[in-house]
């Protein structure tokens, strides 16, 4: 090995020993915790500064402040983390998203603290703790990593440690303190962050900005171990190390040349970028987005008069000289980017930085190249839309923690890789358009543009796409069962959010006269993210308010006033709501919500018809139905039982209900009697009771083959088999109900059919009318006829009642049906005042009926309902049993999968027994 290999193989082995400490302390404290810890480069730099502080600035001796840093001051800040801001958010419950919040929030804390306490300038006198010889930087990882493992293998706490990563609450039920496994995982997280810091600040300059954001581009040795392996963090980040150093040794001429030291330069950044595009996401597809706002923000216009007369007070009553007012209005553009992607469509996008900066470079290169500046701009913003459309196009696949993962990446790499870099940005100049030089003139334009975005998005959010990507946000797999294309949406956010990021840059860029990389740093990506989800991410006043905020506490005397204030608000969220919800609420109260057992004719109006709201007739390639009195109103509000409505339509007995036929059952194991054996679910149903009816109308004929699934097998990693060569076909216009233990596969199963969950090639097929459609996705199903429900209710709590069923009714391919919403609603007896009603804090049973209606308004032609009765009382139960028993008298096929014998016994025309992945019966 010649001596420059060697040298440089000692720096990468520096730098990759850092890089390890990080992935160690990241992979501990997200296996203690299950937080993805993104405010570990932000600990690492305080550690640094109060080192250098102790030792540098009063004079202590370095084998004292390096312990006392080490051992005393970065453990205490993780306690303090733990008991300050993350136990609090996991006694509530939050979800990963606002955990993460939580992170963003103590990351631009710290910063901003560490800008007050020692300036915003960089350090280039930090101590040297472990000497200039990478080999004991190596060993002493090394080692950190060997006892890390041995504890974690070997003791008591390693054994409660993995029980508390494997099942959390099971852990608790053995005894196990959940919260003090908790606690030494952040006591270790901020030490190895700590000692992190301390190794690294000799060899980079301490800066509040920079060394931060120089952790989280490390945070990839974490990622591409899975959060879960030592030795793959380890190893990856010496191997990122050495091979980023010997990159340096390449110096290649013409174009490719500076792109390859930019790369050599930023190693990590690549496998960031890599590892959270490419690789297996961090997290999962669940309670990971951005939770809905606690009531729907409504601004009093009041307070938009105001509002106005502010942004309009620096042309009359300021000087000459505007600015910083000038920075405003291109700011809160920018902002109202966010708006579109993290507050309506609930996706954690911390890039949007990037795209700012690409808006003002690509103006200033255009406007460089003698395009006019004003068209320039107009140009840009569709640039810096494709580009968002090819970055987000991967990073839409992604949920929660991975998606934030992979839109910071993107954020950092744009910084990297081009707006920092001397071959794009050099000598690059932006000045403002012709006749708008002077402040007031330009202020003025950016008000129009400003007030055309608000009117924009202000549509977005009321129309259909609005209501789209609402429900994408409240509930994803309900968005998905109600027929929303999900990805074609989230990538409609994504590229509109670029797009005005883009007009907000360029625009500010202008107002600042230059093109200044530093506006557009990663770093104040996370502030402006930070900001608007502390006023209220699904506010049109939010970006407004914050850019007047950050704007004028940056322009103050003390730098870091704003990071500090902001990321103080993010670390409570979750116990502090956003700042805009507490503005008074100017609707009238309302009443509460009955929950009724029936629902009363005089007080909903005459529901329509079960045929008229699925469709039923030959249009939907169903034999057309005799008219039907309302089988889900009984006479003067008296319940019925289960069963069919009459055949005549006329109204039906009050008395016992009507026996159960055996023909109807489909008993396991020739077992003639109702519901697989069980008796009649309202007591005292003597023997000669459960004979069959003569007088059942005969069973109706169709041609459609309808929703079938062949020789399904589905085994999930681990090896474990859901499904085993299962065959069930759903007859037309008849209720077919599954049932049996838990764990049998009854979910698995219904997923599948509902496209939720798709086999691999070859492990059998779902086929509708005789069509494969085992490689549909759910939404497609949707449009197909697939109607579905959940057993945890998938409503969208932000969307009023109304607006949950115009949402199933608005997806359906080809034309419409908008009566078919009132005919849902009806049926549903949600017709009533209670449609203008927000679905959140609505009674279960109303919320129950509230997704029934929303799968009915697509008028399906099958209904596929998880466990529909669950937190329903008997009342309910038999209003949704009725319901269901005429909606498949009228020709709608059903699937029940229910753990209520009373309601299966009820409308079920066949039976399935399942158990171990199998169908028996």
């Amino acid at each position: 090995m010649d001596s420059l290999t060697y040298e440089l193989t000692l720096a990468g082995l520096a730098v990759g020993s850092a890089a390890a400490l990080t992935g160690i302390g990241l992979v501990v404290t997200y296996r203690a915790t299950g937080v993805l810890n993104l405010a570990h480069g932000a600990v690492a730099m305080i550690c640094a500064y109060v080192l250098r502080q102790l030792v540098v600035v009063w004079g202590w001796p370095l084998p004292l402040g390096a312990p006392v840093t080490l051992l005393l001051v970065a453990p205490a800040l993780g306690l303090v983390l733990d008991r300050g801001v993350f136990r609090p958010l996991a006694l509530r419950g939050s979800n990963p998203a606002q955990t993460l919040v939580a992170t963003i929030g103590v990351f631009v804390l710290l910063v901003g603290g560490a800008v007050l306490l020692w300036g915003p300038g960089a350090r280039d006198d930090a101590p040297v703790v472990l000497g200039d010889d990478p080999w004991a930087q190596l060993a002493a990882v090394l080692a950190l990593a060997c006892l890390v493992g041995a504890v974690t293998r070997w003791t008591r706490f390693g054994r409660e440690l993995r029980a508390v990563v494997d099942n959390r609450p099971l852990a608790v039920l053995a005894g196990i303190d959940a919260d003090r496994v908790a606690a030494a995982g952040w006591a270790f997280g901020s030490f190895t962050a700590g000692l992190t810091g301390v190794l690294l600040a000799p060899y980079v300059r301490l800066d509040p900005y920079g060394m931060p954001l120089l952790v989280v581009e490390v945070i990839a040795v974490a990622v591409i171990a899975r959060m879960r392996s030592l030795p793959v963090a380890v190893g990856a980040a010496l191997a990122l190390g050495v091979a980023q150093a010997q990159l340096t040794r390449l110096h290649p001429e013409g174009w490719a040349g500076p792109l390859i030291q930019a790369v050599g330069a930023n190693l990590f950044v690549v496998a960031l970028l890599v590892a959270a595009l490419v690789l297996p996401g961090v997290g999962g597809k669940g309670r990971d987005a951005l939770p809905p706002p606690a009531r729907a923000p409504r601004v009093p216009p009041a307070l938009w008069l105001v509002v106005g007369v502010l942004l309009l007070l620096p042309l009359g009553l300021a000087g000459s000289d505007l600015h910083t007012a000038v920075q405003v209005p291109a700011l809160a553009v920018i902002l109202l980017s966010l708006v579109v992607v993290a507050g309506r469509g609930g996706q954690i996008a911390l890039g949007q930085a990037a795209y700012a900066g690409l808006g003002a470079l690509f103006t200033a290169l255009l406007a460089a190249a003698g395009i006019p500046t004003l068209l320039s701009l107009a140009l840009s913003v569709p640039m810096v839309a494709v580009a968002g459309l090819v970055t987000a196009r991967p990073a839409i696949r992604r949920h929660g923690l991975a998606l934030a993962l992979a839109t910071l990446a993107v954020g950092v790499a744009v910084s990297r890789f081009v707006l920092t870099q001397p071959y794009a940005t050099a000598d690059l100049s932006l000045g403002r358009p012709g006749g708008f030089s002077d402040d007031r003139a330009f202020y003025a334009l950016e008000l129009v543009v400003l007030a055309g975005c608000l009117a924009l998005v202000a549509a977005l959010r009321r129309g259909r796409t609005g209501r789209a990507l609402a429900a994408l946000r409240d509930h994803e797999p309900g968005a998905e069962a109600a027929g929303v294309p999900v990805p074609r949406l989230k990538l409609l956010a994504f590229v509109l959010g670029a797009a005005l990021a883009a007009l907000g840059g360029g625009l500010l860029g202008m107002g600042l006269r230059a093109f200044d990389p530093d506006q557009y740093d990663p770093v104040r990506g996370l502030l402006w993210f930070a900001a608007v989800l502390v006023l209220g991410a699904d506010s049109l006043l939010t970006p407004l308010a914050a850019a007047a905020l950050l704007t004028t506490l940056d322009a103050g005397p003390q730098a870091g006033t704003a990071a500090a204030l902001i990321g103080l608000l993010a670390t409570l969220t979750g116990r502090l709501p956003a700042l805009l919800t507490l503005l008074p609420d100017q609707r009238r109260p309302e009443a509460p919500v009955p929950t009724p057992t029936t629902v009363p004719a005089e007080a909903h109006g005459t529901p329509a018809a079960p045929a008229e709201i699925h469709g039923a007739g030959p249009a939907e390639g169903r034999p057309a139905a005799p008219a039907r009195a309302p089988a889900a109103v009984p006479a003067e509000g008296r319940t019925r039982p289960h069963g069919p409505p009459a055949a005549d339509g006329g109204q039906p007995s009050t008395g016992r209900p009507a026996p159960v036929p055996t023909s109807r059952t489909g008993g396991a194991g020739g077992n003639h009697c109702p519901a697989e054996g069980r008796t009649h679910p309202y007591g005292g149903a003597a023997a000669d009771e459960a004979k069959p009816r003569t007088t059942d109308p005969p069973p109706r004929t169709s041609h459609r083959a309808g929703l079938r699934a062949v020789d399904l097998t589905l085994t999930y990693p681990g090896g474990v088999t859901a499904l085993s060569h299962v065959t069930l076909g759903l007859a037309p216009a008849r209720v077919t109900a599954l049932v049996g233990p838990n764990g049998a596969g009854k979910s698995t199963l219904f997923d599948c059919l509902a496209g939720t969950l798709r086999p691999r090639r070859g492990q059998g097929r779902i086929t509708l009318d005789g069509t494969d459609i085992t490689g549909r996705s759910a939404h497609a199903r949707a449009r197909l006829g697939i109607a579905r429900t959940f057993q945890q209710l998938a409503v969208f709590p932000s969307l009023t009642v109304e607006e949950n069923v115009r949402l199933g009714e608005e997806q359906r391919r080809g034309r419409g049906d908008p009566a078919a919403v009132e005919r849902s609603l009806r049926l549903l007896g949600l017709a009533g005042p209670v449609r203008h009603r927000a679905a959140a804090d609505l009674p279960t049973g109303t919320l129950r009926r509230v997704e029934l209606a929303r799968a009915l308004a697509g008028r399906p032609h099958t209904l596929l309902l998880d466990e529909p009765a669950a937190g329903l009382d008997a009342g309910e139960t038999e209003a949704l049993a009725r319901i269901l028993s005429a909606l498949a008298a009228d020709g709608l096929t059903v699937l029940v999968v229910e753990h209520d014998p009373d309601l299966v016994a009820g409308i079920a025309d066949t039976v399935h027994t399942m158990e171990g992945g199998r169908i028996l019966s």
